[in-house]
């Protein structure tokens, strides 16, 4: 069974059950559970949904998944890092049997701004798969008709241990997905967004942008 339709099942079934509010499970958990399962249906990935889309809307433009906050080495004794996120973020009183796709069993590291476990292995992809993009661009023609460009893009991601860094970037790394289109000619142009991208654990493409 992949992790999507595990996660799908698990959230229409015990997911459901009004007696876990979202306030009650490590929200970065949440995130991390239904973003590797391409955000299935159910409150819990909704809120984690909507959190992960307000802190890129600005201001301040914060890492939509902050993975740091969520406690993965805390008792791993006999259970799968899936199993172990089921149980940090959402709790069920009666968790059913879970049938879980082939992840590596993560060792426990132990350095601030960073998963607690390691996921350098491919099947965590999914976590340094999200791009960030703050953009700030305004074209125009002078006075004596030269075309005067102000580009302020940057572009944050994601390192081997879910750590978050931000760096200067150019148009055309803004992902197609983005509405952001400036052509190539000299007409007034003004863009202002922050863009998001990510693949799931199965490699399906997704994205919002905020514009502001």
């Amino acid at each position: 069974m992949t992790l999507r339709s595990l996660a799908t099942g698990f959230a229409t079934s015990a997911l459901m059950s009004l007696a876990t509010p979202a306030a009650a499970y490590p929200v970065d958990c949440a995130i991390l559970l239904c973003l590797a399962g391409g955000w299935p249906a159910s409150a819990e990935c909704a809120h984690a949904c909507a959190v992960f889309i307000a802190r890129i809307t600005p201001w301040p433009v914060e890492p939509p998944l902050q993975i740091w906050n969520c406690p993965m080495r805390a008792d791993f004794s006999r259970r799968t890092p899936v199993e172990r996120l089921f149980d940090i973020s959402f709790s069920p009183p009666s968790p059913p049997p879970l049938s879980l796709p082939a992840l590596p069993f993560p060792a426990p590291i132990a350095v601030a701004d960073q998963a607690d476990i390691d996921i350098s292995d491919p099947a965590y992809d999914f976590v340094r798969s999200i791009h960030v993009f703050q953009i700030e661009y305004a074209r125009r023609r002078g006075k004596d008709g030269d075309c005067m460009t102000s580009s302020n893009i940057r572009e944050g991601k994601y390192g081997e241990q879910g750590d978050f860094s931000w760096a200067h970037s150019s148009p055309a790394r803004v992902p197609p997905a983005s509405a952001f289109g400036p052509g190539t000619n000299c007409s007034t142009y003004a863009f202002r967004s922050v863009f998001v991208d990510w693949k799931d654990y199965e490699g399906t493409y997704g994205f919002e942008e905020v514009r502001y």
